[in-house]
């Protein structure tokens, strides 16, 4: 059963036609006959399609992970951020007509149900929906969201509103819990509610450590790590086989629908080599032409080609087609652990041992059996030494690192929130002249830039919103930040 419900799933998500199933203006009222163990796994595919999919493709450009091949020109527009409003356009069709509407319609089953296993499962799985689109857009519709018809045209809420209301909704959904222990047909957590409290204690503690630099929110953030009870292990969407239609979607698309497009960013390859870093191996097969890990300069795709570079002359990114998706990975909370213990409690030892477990814990989620000491034992690159503000640039730049080829959306969303890596000074044109002049553990204003300088801090609002609803916001620029980004 599970097999064919992920089978019918992921071919919902490929396709791209206006079908009835992804009618943004459907009631969600009337759900029809279709049962809730159905629907979940129905909206964790979407979900998992698109952050495992187009997100992590453009996000992967956004933190200098991915950069266009010289000899391929499918994403150069992203590497160059020379693309348009239609950009987002699938993924919000896909995440409201698609995941979210699944899961309003689970709400109002389980609801009348009473069946509040699934209700609290919809509930959480929406706060993860919505806070990837407010670190995205900064803006969404939420609070007139899902209306169907009654509504078709829903104010666009803040992002910080709706942040603050999602905490809420979790509270009151866990408050509602009985005696059921599990949900069926879950593809994440194998419906054990206990692990999906202690995956709604880690949402929190990512919601409320991204507005942190925004809002005083240190209490909160203090009460909820005094509670504990957060997840072990990974957080994944680990379903997928090496069959069509049943594949990692960033592989379906750029390795069998494409091909050829991508190869490492300059930046990473340049931090991981400086750190004697095991993991360059696991992220990315080493140059064909030189046997070396090598990284193209972000934004520089016309001027390699002109120099008659190759895709051979650059290491290439390895995803398989069975790779989960990463949704919410133990490397990432420990991270957050690190820094609140350092920033809100003032205790240096338990961040420490926190940043040490963040490391552990992304070698073993890549298969490293040697353990992250090699990395921040005393003396090693990665160290924990320093200032508070040098560990917490330590903390970001290790995170840049873990994300690197597991999440990265989030990866993304923590480079600005954080402000590392931060932006070279040196210039984009002699860097690519020379670029051993680049700090390793800095980023590199891609050479051709949209925004003249520096790094996307969002995207447009979609065409999709822009033709769809009267009350989508002026349209902003892609410099202009989301509400919890302060650095």
């Amino acid at each position: 059963m599970k097999k064919i419900i992920l089978s019918a799933a992921l071919l919902a998500t490929t396709l791209m036609g206006c079908s009835d199933y992804l009618d943004i203006n459907h009631n969600p009222n009337y759900p029809g006959s279709v049962s809730n163990d159905l629907l979940l796994p129905s909206a964790e595919t979407y979900i998992a399609g698109r952050v495992g999919g187009d997100m992590f493709n453009y996000a992967g450009f956004f933190c200098q992970y991915f950069e266009q091949a010289p000899d391929a020109s499918q994403y150069q527009d992203i590497s160059e951020y020379r693309f348009t409003i239609d950009m987002f356009s699938s993924n919000y069709r896909y995440l409201y007509a698609g995941a979210l509407r699944d899961l309003e319609n689970i709400l109002i089953q389980a609801e009348a149900d009473e069946a509040w296993g699934d209700y609290f499962v919809a509930t959480v799985m929406k706060a993860y929906t919505y806070q990837i689109l407010v670190d995205q857009l900064d803006k969404a519709p939420y609070s007139e969201a899902m209306q169907g018809s009654s509504n078709p045209m829903p104010k666009w809420d803040n992002g910080e509103d709706i942040y603050a209301d999602l905490l809420v909704k979790m509270d009151e959904a866990e408050a509602k819990l009985n005696d059921v222990s599990s949900v069926p047909n879950d593809m994440i957590l194998g419906g054990d509610l206990e692990a999906w409290k202690q995956f709604a204690n880690a949402m929190r503690l990512r919601i409320l450590m991204r507005g942190s630099y925004a809002q005083d929110n240190s209490q909160a953030i203090k009460d909820l790590i005094n509670k504990g009870n957060f997840f072990t292990g990974d957080v994944k969407f680990d379903n997928f086989s090496d069959e069509a239609n049943k594949r990692n979607p960033w592989y379906t698309t750029n390795k069998v629908e494409l091909a050829n497009n991508h190869v490492a960013s300059y930046p990473i390859i340049a931090y991981m080599k400086a750190t004697s870093d095991p993991r360059l191996d696991i992220c990315f097969t080493p140059a064909a032409n030189t046997g070396t890990q090598e990284g193209e300069i972000p934004g520089s795709r016309q001027a390699t080609a002109n120099d008659n570079k190759k895709r051979g002359d650059f290491s290439t990114p390895i995803i398989g087609a069975t790779m989960p998706v990463y949704l919410y990975t133990q490397a990432e909370l420990q991270f957050f652990l690190a820094e609140a213990y350092l920033r809100f409690f003032n205790d240096d030892a338990k961040a420490k041992a926190a940043y040490q477990a963040a490391i552990d814990a992304n070698f073993e989620t890549r298969g490293i059996t040697t353990g992250g000491s090699v990395l921040y034992a005393d003396g090693k690159p990665c160290a924990w030494s320093g200032d508070q503000n040098a560990k917490l640039e330590l903390i970001a730049k290790q995170k840049w690192a873990a994300l690197c080829c597991i999440n990265h959306i989030e990866s993304w969303a923590e480079i600005r929130r954080l402000g590392y890596p931060k932006m070279s000074s040196i210039s984009t044109n002699s860097l690519y002249t020379n670029p051993t002049q680049l700090t390793a553990g800095e980023l590199i204003s891609p050479l051709v830039n949209q925004l003249g300088t520096g790094l996307i801090k969002r995207l447009y609002y979609p065409q999709t919103a822009v033709n769809l609803n009267d009350n989508t916001p002026e349209q902003a620029q892609l410099s202009d930040k989301v509400w919890w980004d302060k650095k």
